[in-house]
């Protein structure tokens, strides 16, 4: 952990996060009149998988094809009718 007063921290940013960046540092500290105040850290992307999950969990979803079918006969028969055209 490397501790960088802000004044030179606004001279050497380029390199800081490069230091970061490299994985040579994983989190800087910016102190003034050599008190910490701040942080830097490597960013890291959030990540997607699941993100909406709790959204879809409340909406009751069918979980197989056939109980999709169960609530439109209409498309259920329209499933059928392209089946017996396969060869």
């Amino acid at each position: 952990m490397l501790t960088i007063n802000m004044h030179d921290a606004k001279t050497r940013l380029s390199s800081l996060v490069e230091g970061l960046e490299t994985g040579r540092e994983n989190e800087i500290i910016l102190a003034r009149n050599g008190k910490p105040v701040a942080k830097l850290v490597p960013y890291t992307v959030p990540k997607r998988l699941g993100a909406a999950k709790h959204i879809l969990e409340g909406l009751n979803l069918p979980k197989t094809v056939e109980e999709f079918n169960a609530g439109d006969a209409d498309i259920a028969k329209d499933f059928e009718a392209s089946e017996s055209l396969l060869p």
